[in-house]
């Protein structure tokens, strides 16, 4: 609750001090946006407050709830105003739809403004790069010789090896019959299985530095978004929001991935081919489509971890709370691995294709919890959607988790049923051929610019949740898992992280 207060009192600090600024440059930039739409007819914009617009409604400690709520007084499309800086807000999977369709290419970049040389959030990343030459070379060099399906075949034994150390955890804690957070259980086999995958080692000196560093982006990243939009008038004014923050945080990644990366050159023949190794090699080859620098690597390496440690174990909780408030469906779940896999062994990645009931469950997981709740895109170019004008250089901003809540898509949206997947449910299929299917399913986005690693997501989602469910009962002491959101996180996290005791109810698969 302290937290939340601080939290609280930060977002309303920083809307007076912006409210302040606001006034001396409404002339500079508000009239001029405003007679801009002279002519258009642009899509309907709820009431706004003078001068700083919806402001307030992007600093609300649960955004994406706060635009559903929107969405639904207003309508599915929406033009919202931050001071000068115009956004198109998306809530129905009919709109999402038509736009990932028809404007895949205009909206493919991600025009924020970023902070020069940093590590995150930065002008190396791959996640805020534009649609450039850059971007293509490393989506192409990730889905070919990274994360595709040839590279994740390869890496299965790592995964395999961290999934029998996760069983082997949990299994001493439920002799000991202690409590386990399971939250901070699923984050240690997605990081250590991540490090190993990328550095070809498990970052045991450095782990807890990292995984603290994953957390502090997570919470930088509405303040980021807000000081990008914002960039421009705050820099008249020699305003720079979070810069020290932002700087400390890259620093400490920089000092971390920097010693890998030395150490990685001097081994690399020793070590064999991980992701590192493609990269190095990448970055040496001098007839490369694109010549990448160390700070490419590095700042890469963020992404991939905020991506695949983080949201993933936030899933992973999710999924498990779920499943505990669900008892008929984590018996359904347990019969389903206990009679396809048995009780002799641990459930493996190979198993994923032949457990329907369990892929469904993820998906059903992944809708009502999406990894990250808001995607966002810029308009590079003015085009029509659904009958109204969206003028170049407006940010889209789509709400997956109400696309994926949209009453007039979903039967009983509100509620976890993982059935509904069942009759569509094949997941030896990549992630853009289940949207085909259901195109209003997007847990990682759309289009070219969605999520490469979502395969990938669905190895540890899958094992993890296969092995809490099929090797351990779980004792809490509550009657329900609390199922609020953290508020303030740009991720969809607990706010009540689950504590439960395992009690084994199959034989050791270790011994």
């Amino acid at each position: 609750m302290a937290a939340m207060m601080i939290f609280d009192f930060q977002n309303y600090f920083i809307l007076i001090l912006l409210c302040l600024f606001s006034l001396l440059c409404y002339t500079v930039f508000f009239r001029k946006q405003k007679e801009s739409r002279l002519g258009f007819d642009l899509p309907p914009s709820p009431p706004s407050l003078p001068i700083i617009g919806h402001l307030h409604i992007i600093l609300s400690l649960l955004i994406h709830k706060s635009l559903q709520k929107l969405a639904s007084k207003y309508g599915p499309l929406l033009h919202l105003r931050i001071v000068s800086f115009p956004i198109v807000l998306v809530s129905s999977a009919s709109v999402a739809e038509e736009i990932f369709k028809a404007q895949d290419v205009n909206v493919s970049s991600r025009s924020l403004p970023t902070s020069e040389g940093s590590l995150y959030f930065g002008s190396f990343g791959f996640v805020t790069a534009p649609h450039g030459d850059y971007w293509k070379f490393m989506k192409k060099l990730i889905t070919t010789k990274l994360l595709g399906v040839q590279a994740l075949e390869r890496s299965q034994g790592i995964r395999a090896d961290e999934v029998e150390l996760f069983y082997s955890n949990l299994l001493d804690k439920a002799m000991k019959k202690e409590r386990v957070n399971l939250g901070e259980e699923a984050m240690k086999l997605t990081n250590n299985s991540m490090c190993k995958m990328l550095m070809g080692k498990t970052c045991k000196e450095d782990a807890e530095t990292v995984r603290g560093l994953v957390a502090k982006t997570d919470s930088m990243a509405k303040k980021l978004f807000l000081a990008s939009i914002l960039r421009r008038p705050l820099e008249k004014l020699g305003i720079s929001l979070f810069k020290k923050e932002l700087t400390g945080v890259s620093s400490r990644f920089d000092e971390v991935l920097e010693r890998y990366l030395v150490e990685h050159e001097k081994k690399q023949e020793e070590q064999g081919v991980d992701v590192m190794g493609v990269l190095i090699e990448a970055y040496r080859d001098e007839n490369a489509e694109y010549k990448i620098t160390r700070n490419h690597i590095k700042s890469l390496f963020v992404d991939l971890f905020i991506a695949g440690s983080e949201t993933t174990s936030n899933v992973i909780e999710w999924i498990m709370s779920e499943l505990i408030n669900n008892p008929k469906t984590l018996e359904r779940l347990r019969g389903e691995i206990d009679l396809v896999i048995g009780k002799t062994r641990l459930i493996q990645e190979t198993d994923l294709p032949n457990l329907p009931y369990l892929q469904a469950v993820m998906k059903e997981g992944l809708r009502l919890h999406p990894p990250v709740p808001l995607m966002v895109r810029t308009f590079q170019e003015g085009c029509e959607v659904n009958g109204f004008h969206i003028p170049e250089k407006t940010t889209l901003v789509v709400n997956g988790y109400a696309v994926m809540r949209d009453p007039e898509f979903w039967e009983d949206p509100e509620e976890f049923k993982p059935e509904r997947f069942l009759v569509s449910s094949r997941f030896g299929q990549q992630e853009d051929k289940i949207r085909e299917k259901v195109p209003n399913y997007i847990p990682f986005g759309s289009g070219r610019r969605g999520c490469p690693g979502s395969n990938l997501a669905y190895l540890f989602l899958g094992t993890a949740v296969g092995v809490m469910v099929q090797c351990f009962e779980w004792r809490i002491k509550e009657e329900r898992v609390n199922m609020d959101e953290a508020a303030g996180s740009v991720s969809l996290s607990m706010a009540h992280p689950i504590h439960a005791t395992p009690v084994v109810r199959t034989q050791d698969f270790l011994t």
